[in-house]
């Protein structure tokens, strides 16, 4: 379970604005979050990752308090151990889709789960410029899962995809998704296409 009560500021255009999410995440629950662009999507699964700081507020985990901005507590990315899928992708360029996922983990079969369910098997020794937009975005994806995170963080994760892979992988990552029990937090542009496997959505506004 992912406890969270939050303020952060936001510099808009318009000036500034006010980032306010108090929620109720349930292990193993996959949420949408959706809304108008510039109130802060991104920043908040930037905050639940340790990316960016609080102006105001908690993060509790299973109990554990992340980020407590009254007892100074904020504990760095690399102990909250969250997965995060990046809207750029954010890959190693001299990196191979295989090296991606070794760096992530030394689990070979699971490594070989992960390429096959993502079709990316016959491009395990590519490097991220010799992939398309959609092959790149998949990547994203698996190194994210590489570490069979109990949190995954992920950022307009199929904006890249056409239709039918699309469908395809959301079953797949779905089944995954059950398997590990992992909380998910999707931000979406589109979150009528994410409806099969949400299973909650959050709206920010400001």
């Amino acid at each position: 379970m992912i406890q969270v009560d939050i303020e952060k500021k936001l510099k808009v255009y318009k000036g500034n604005r006010k980032l306010k999410v108090t929620h109720v995440f349930s292990k193993g629950s996959v949420t949408i979050i959706s809304g108008e662009s510039g109130v802060g999507k991104t920043t908040f699964l930037k905050i639940l990752a340790g990316f960016n700081e609080l102006d105001n507020g908690y993060i509790r985990v299973e109990g554990k308090e992340w980020v407590n901005t009254q007892t100074k507590i904020n504990l760095p990315p690399q102990k909250r151990l969250a997965g995060f899928v990046f809207q750029d992708y954010a890959l190693f360029p001299n990196m191979t889709v295989m090296q991606h996922l070794q760096y992530a983990t030394k689990d070979e079969k699971w490594i070989y789960k992960l390429l096959t369910i993502t079709k990316l098997e016959t491009f395990k020794e590519h490097q991220p410029r010799h992939l398309s937009g959609g092959q790149q975005q998949r990547l994203a994806i698996i190194r994210a899962l590489a570490t069979k995170p109990s949190i995954l963080l992920m950022d307009e994760p199929f904006s890249a995809l056409d239709f039918e892979i699309k469908q395809y992988l959301m079953f797949e990552l779905n089944a995954i998704f059950k398997i590990l029990g992992t909380t998910v937090l999707i931000v979406s542009h589109n979150p009528h296409e994410l409806e099969n496997i949400a299973t909650n959505r959050l709206i920010i506004q400001i």
